[in-house]
């Protein structure tokens, strides 16, 4: 599956000339940011209201679903999380790169890579694929944590609740460059250009009561940028 094939729910329909159709442009985005929002319908009759959520994300191109799997967790408490079982969520994922400044506020914009999901979200009850799912999501932050940690309680992994949304069903739009001014105004002489956006990884800072050096995988991420971290090791 190279080709991002768009349903109807996810065909670039505005701007369709930044409309990216390769998958693996869409694999490279997820593994490039850090955060995801997610929306979901949440509550019951009048008062059931749509709500959109940061939250952390793993991707296991590999995984059960369809396309392969995105894999979102939080508190089995979370009023979301019970929205979105078996509901139809949105998940996005945007990676801002540049200001562009015209020379009219009307071109004013920016460069960026930004995804959309849309597909069932399914509650994962395998507990070697939860294990696994929250593994990644640990390691889509600071690739090699997992590893060194101590294995999850079981009351640690009854608190916590998997989601997975499948990949099949997806867009990718990007925008990068300068300005699209008009003639007039470019023959006016006023300045145009864009300025490039990078999220930068600082070192890392000890906790203190932390007796043991920063371990290597951790400070291996400083200075590194989105299109330079290490990616994550598979789910």
């Amino acid at each position: 599956m190279d080709a991002l094939s768009p349903t109807p729910r996810t065909t670039v329909r505005r701007g369709r000339d930044r409309a990216v159709p390769d998958r693996a442009a869409l694999h490279a985005l997820l593994a490039d940011g850090l955060v995801a929002h997610l929306g979901v319908d949440v509550g019951e009759g009048p008062d059931r209201h749509p709500v959109v959520l940061p939250c952390a994300y793993a991707v296991d191109l590999d995984g059960p679903d369809d396309g392969g799997t995105l894999y979102v967790h939080g508190s089995v408490a979370a009023r979301w999380l019970v929205g979105a079982t078996d509901a139809t969520v949105c998940v996005t994922v945007t990676e801002l790169d540049g200001l562009v400044l015209a020379r009219s506020g009307f071109h004013h914009s920016v460069n960026y890579r930004s995804a959309v999901v849309i597909g069932a979200a399914r509650l994962v009850t395998d507990e070697g694929e939860r294990v696994r799912a929250l593994d990644a999501i640990v390691d889509h932050l600071a690739p090699g944590r997992a590893a060194t940690l101590r294995p999850a309680t079981r009351k640690e992994l009854a608190a916590t609740a998997v989601l997975a949304v499948p990949l099949r069903e997806a867009s990718m739009k990007a925008r990068a460059g300068g300005p699209v001014d008009d003639p007039a105004d470019v023959a006016a002489g006023g300045w145009g250009g864009h300025v490039p956006v990078r999220r930068i990884v600082g070192a890392a800072i000890s906790d203190a009561d932390s007796r043991a050096p920063v371990p290597a995988h951790v400070a291996a991420l400083a200075g590194l940028s989105p299109r330079t971290r290490p990616l994550p090791r598979p789910a």
